[in-house]
């Protein structure tokens, strides 16, 4: 049975009612538009205890003051983990100084595999800034429930090897850890760079 079918329904009532939030929040002065969906008020990610790539305790209070852009993968990831970690790189490419003030943190659902180590020399590949979290499976079943992510370890068939299939997403928290917007996966990084820039202002 998947892993947190409830979460993935949770999921898309919020993809749902983004647009009415949009809407709601366009009505106020000074609120940003974002090309994503808007999901704030969600309060996705707040609940989140894990072990970051130098084996340090962390939590999102730890990058507070930055735009944190979240996303939930493992290094064994044949493909849309390192394209998603490649066009973060651009972003950050893109963002000029501003990018001293975001931080990009992958959060592995592959725990078993992805010891700190693992991690660290992975997400640092594509960008020296980057922040990869891991942790015990219960760590990261508590991450993945508070984004609402879903996530599932599949056998191979000849029970030697497996992937995870997993939830591909951008999530896009402000500089005091509010989740505020929700790319899905193929969003081009002209439009992070807007809504990056947006939480920025």
């Amino acid at each position: 049975m998947p892993a947190f079918p409830n979460d993935r329904r949770a999921l898309l009532r919020i993809l749902a009612a983004a647009p009415v939030a949009a809407l709601v929040a366009a009505c106020g002065q000074g609120t940003p538009t974002f090309k994503g969906s808007d999901i704030t008020g969600t309060h996705l990610g707040k609940d989140l205890s894990m072990i970051d790539q130098d084996g340090r305790p962390r939590t999102l209070a730890d990058y507070a003051g930055k735009v944190k852009v979240v996303f939930f993968g493992y290094t064994h990831c044949p493909d849309v983990c390192p394209t998603s970690l490649a066009e973060l790189a651009q972003v950050m490419q893109a963002l000029g100084s501003d990018a001293s003030r975001v931080q990009v943190i992958m959060i592995t659902v592959d725990p078993e595999r992805d010891t700190p180590e693992v991690l660290k020399q992975y997400v640092q590949t594509f960008n020296p800034a980057f922040v990869g979290l891991t942790g015990t499976p219960e760590q990261v079943k508590q991450a993945a429930t508070s984004f609402k992510v879903y996530y599932a370890k599949v056998m191979a068939k000849d029970g030697a090897d497996y992937s995870m299939d997993h939830s591909a997403a951008f999530y896009l928290l402000d500089g005091s850890g509010e989740a505020r917007v929700l790319a899905g996966n193929g969003t081009d990084g002209e439009a992070l760079v807007h809504d990056i820039k947006a939480l920025l202002a």
